[in-house]
């Protein structure tokens, strides 16, 4: 299995070479059919357990259902999952928790008291006094205690000589105890999580100080049953398993995330006692464990849009057993909790400014307007912008390129990658190749090599990469019936890859920005609107994009370039809003609820908009303020517009801008 994953270039590590010791190199082999793979998947499809894999476990752990790939011989079809714990040179995920002041009220409080003590003139049970306590010490009107607390209040009194911490949870219904700690207690922790497609980011906050403890992100182990949304929603639909399967992984990821959180931070799971959720409709539908079937066609039903509270403990989590969930409510059927989250981080419902918010990702949701009207809706970017679709792509990780400037003249490239600081033409560079490697390249780094081939003219407006220029640069290169342009010549003794851009690479990020400018469009049609006064990226991704060449290739519209910024990890910074201020809930709730929803899979102008959208930066849209920080090449003329107010091409001729 060892020599399999080599050849297929997914790194596991080996520190002892194969002989079974260090245990580095373990592996899980998955059970069950795979529809995006086509195959059929089951351990038995392994070779047997060998004595060096017996001893390792003797001496050491090796969990049930895990191999060690340097011991195991591959005999049949297999799908396998290389554990988090023992990736060492994984995936970046960029999913900080961005720095904010939130205002803290939230929906968990530690209220302190001191009980009397039982009396035989006063024969009220204990749970009662407890009750009455917190009425007279803090006020509370009319205070409950969980059910399955009552069989330990007697016991907890007494440890604590009568003196307990309570944490009583009140959301809107009510004051209820969830939890007692003997004597004083002055930790009490929470969780906000964004459940991405790709990735999962977890922030652990402090309830009394606001502050954030600790952050950690995974790769969502569901990528495993379908790169994209629609391919999840598939499996489910042809594996009567795959529901379950996708909810036990993505609640077993939460777990090794909140474990990984606490122990970082040097709390225990005990002190969790609130959390807040955000993903979009399929992870959101996942994560609850409700079948998503519905949202893969039309009308995109969603089980449930409103908010979702609930205990932890019905979903398995590994916090404080009366620990409460809060989950942000989804705007529409491919509009989710993560668009709502990032609506109440970046306020466009607060603004005067008409303000566009872009949360980029496998399924692009986007929010248009201001405190006077707001539209929403998704766009199905792909998986192109992860790295996905292209011949070199990878996620970010070290040693892909992250970005990129061609000279015009030349046509030589020069490239950063992530891991280091240095240009590929400055002293330096060679250390870091040595280090981490050229290994593929990045979303963002994508993005700025296709934008920059269009301004250095090695592609032309409609994407096509001129052969000609092979005469003047052997860096465009032949490559079967179209032409390619290679990016990095690669050396393989100092781990770097050829990175070429293809034909192909350039089509999928073609159709991937076209899908989201083109949903924008219908936004902004909504709205009447001609231009946007403002653009939020948000997104791990959207955060590493360069705003200009975003701009260029014409993923956004046209807008003064100081009005473009990237946002960070909205979405996670709205779930931490949500869990430090119950009030924040209750505005997104409010504001949820008059967001106007646009399904662009029936808007007939989305496909007139999206082959606009396929050239650079548009073949209808000029881009004025762009032209003014960047020289476009010249383009073909502009559309023309019928009778009937549609555009309508002119083939051939040179025109303006």
């Amino acid at each position: 299995m060892l020599d399999a994953a080599r050849q297929l270039g997914v790194y596991i590590e080996s520190v002892c070479g194969g002989r079974g010791i260090c245990g580095r190199c373990q592996i899980a082999a998955q059970e069950g059919h795979f529809a995006k793979h086509g195959i059929s998947s089951t351990p038995e499809n392994l070779s047997g357990v060998t004595e060096a894999e017996n001893r390792y476990a003797d001496k050491r752990i090796l969990a049930p259902g895990r191999r060690l790939s340097c011991q195991a011989l591959v005999q049949g079809d297999l799908v396998v999952d290389v554990p988090q714990d023992v990736q060492i040179n994984r995936q970046i995920v960029r999913k900080r928790a961005e720095t904010r002041h939130i205002e803290r009220d939230p929906a968990t409080h530690l209220c302190y008291v001191e009980v009397e003590e039982p009396d035989m003139e006063a024969p009220l049970g204990d749970a009662d006094r407890l009750l009455n306590a917190l009425v007279a010490e803090w006020h509370l009107d009319n205070p409950r205690i969980e059910f399955r607390l009552l069989p330990l209040v007697q016991k907890l009194l007494r440890e604590g000589d009568w003196k307990v911490t309570c944490a009583v949870h009140d959301d809107g219904d009510g004051p209820l105890v969830t939890a007692i700690f003997p004597g004083f207690h002055n930790v009490a922790c929470g969780i906000a999580v964004d459940i991405g497609s790709t990735t999962i980011a977890a922030h652990l906050s402090s309830l009394l100080s606001g502050r954030t403890l600790a952050s950690a992100g995974a790769p969502n182990p569901q990528i495993r049953f379908g790169e994209d949304l629609m391919s999840r929603v598939s499996y489910v639909m042809m594996n009567p398993e795959g529901r379950g399967a996708m909810t036990k992984a993505v609640r077993e990821a939460i777990g090794v995330l909140i474990a990984e959180l606490v122990s970082g931070a040097g709390v225990t799971p005990e002190d969790v006692l609130e959390a807040t959720f955000v993903g979009n409709p399929i992870m959101h539908h996942l994560f609850l464990g409700i079948d998503p079937t519905e949202l893969g066609g039309a009308p995109f039903a969603l089980a449930v849009s409103g908010a979702v509270s609930m205990p932890a403990r019905e979903i398995g989590l590994p916090m404080n057993e009366g620990a409460r969930v809060y989950v942000l409510p989804c705007i529409a059927g491919h509009v989710g909790a993560d668009a709502a989250a990032v609506t109440l981080s970046e306020g466009p419902h607060r603004s005067d400014d008409i303000t566009l918010v872009v949360d980029v990702g496998t399924n692009a949701e986007i929010v248009l307007g201001n405190k006077d009207k707001l539209v929403a809706a998704s766009s199905p970017t792909g998986p192109a912008f992860e790295g996905a679709e292209i011949s070199g792509g990878q996620r970010a990780a070290p040693g892909a390129i992250e970005r990129v400037r061609i000279d015009p003249e030349t046509l030589e490239p020069k490239i950063k990658v992530i891991g280091g600081d240095e240009w590929s033409n400055e002293e330096g560079f060679s250390k870091v190749a040595e280090d981490v490697g050229v290994t593929g390249i990045c979303g963002s780094g994508i993005i700025e090599a296709v934008g920059e081939m269009y301004l250095a003219g090695i592609i032309d407006e409609d994407g096509v990469i001129d052969g000609r220029l092979a005469e003047r640069s052997d860096r465009v290169q032949p490559t079967g019936r179209t032409f390619s342009y290679l990016l990095w010549a690669g050396d393989e003794a100092k781990k770097s890859q050829e990175i070429k851009i293809l034909q192909t690479d350039i089509r999928a990020i073609q159709l991937a920005k076209a899908a989201l400018y083109a949903g924008v469009r219908l936004l902004m049609d909504e709205l009447g609107l001609e231009e946007v006064e403002a653009i939020k990226l948000a997104g791990a991704f959207g955060s590493y994009i360069d705003p200009k060449y975003a701009m260029v290739i014409g993923l956004i519209p046209d807008c003064r370039l100081d009005k473009v910024k990237g946002v960070g990890n909205a979405a996670g910074t709205g779930a931490r809003m949500a869990l430090l201020n119950r009030g924040h809930r209750r505005e997104i709730e409010e504001v949820v609820r008059r967001i106007e929803k646009i399904e662009t899979a029936l808007e007939p102008r989305f496909q007139e908009h999206f082959v606009a959208a396929m050239a650079f930066p548009n073949k209808v849209h000029a881009f004025p303020h762009l032209s003014k920080e960047v020289t476009l090449p010249a383009r073909k003329a502009l559309a023309e517009t019928g009778e009937d107010g549609r555009p309508r091409r002119r083939g051939g001729r040179r025109g303006a801008r």
